[in-house]
């Protein structure tokens, strides 16, 4: 099993910079959506669209608004039509970048996506030319704080999981897609506390950045991206040592 997440740190970053940006509410009601999505409006049926709505509960979101969330998720918003789209090219430094949209105006998103590629200082690419460096999992976090690992481990792995790693804050645990609700509601039947469930992309092969800088840029890039409308979700490759992490604080 491995270590340290290596996402944890940009994660943990994220989390930071979001709150300070007042942008806490839409990524909370965009998880709803991508859960909903994934698994249906049912929340006693889809687990991971009912930790995504407890999430935003627990980060005071309006009903109106999960409601809303909900229902754009699961298609069922009268008048309106949403298309999933996955952007992929190259930010800062030549790393890779997929950035997942939803959208009822592919005619309106693409060509604001596009240049948001070209403001980061990169180039958006043709389908295919990232997408074979990336792995879509299932993601499940768990809060730390007098846990057990072998025996959290034992409970994820019985319930269909592959991985897991630790920080100071919690674990995180891998998983086959198909696999995402039955694992994340077996743990937390176990009495653990689950505080995400969710698909991601995880890249196979990473790029080290190495300089403060360099750093800043890729953030940035995230920032720019993950404030657009439309966007779900962005991924990238690069990975942020925790000292040049800190020098970011």
């Amino acid at each position: 099993m491995s270590g340290h997440s290596k996402w944890a740190n940009i994660k943990h970053r994220k989390a930071a910079q979001d709150a300070k940006k007042g942008v806490a509410y839409q990524r909370l009601t965009k998880n709803i959506i991508a859960a909903a999505k994934a698994g249906g409006g049912d929340p006693n049926a889809n687990f991971q669209l009912k930790v995504a709505i407890d999430r935003a509960r627990e980060g005071n979101v309006p009903m109106d608004n999960i409601e809303r969330a909900i229902k754009r998720g699961a298609g069922n918003l009268e008048g309106v039509t949403y298309e999933d789209i996955t952007y992929e090219g190259y930010g800062p430094g030549g790393v890779a970048v997929m950035v997942e949209a939803s959208t009822d105006n592919r005619n309106r998103t693409a060509p604001e996506i596009r240049s948001l590629f070209l403001k980061v200082g990169g180039a958006i690419g043709e389908v295919g030319c990232v997408a074979w460096n990336f792995e879509r999992r299932g993601m499940v976090t768990v809060k730390g704080g007098g846990v057990d690992e072998d025996t959290l481990l034992g409970v994820a792995i019985d319930a269909g999981a592959d991985d897991m790693s630790s920080d100071e804050e919690g674990f995180e645990i891998i998983c086959d897609p198909s696999a995402l609700s039955s694992v994340a509601r077996a743990i937390k039947d176990a009495g653990y506390v689950v505080e995400g469930a969710e698909i991601s992309m995880e890249p196979k092969t990473t790029v080290a950045v190495r300089t403060k800088e360099e750093a800043s840029k890729l953030m940035a890039m995230i920032d720019r991206f993950e404030e657009h409308d439309d966007v779900q979700n962005v991924y990238s490759n690069f990975e942020i040592p925790d000292e040049i992490l800190s020098q970011l604080e």
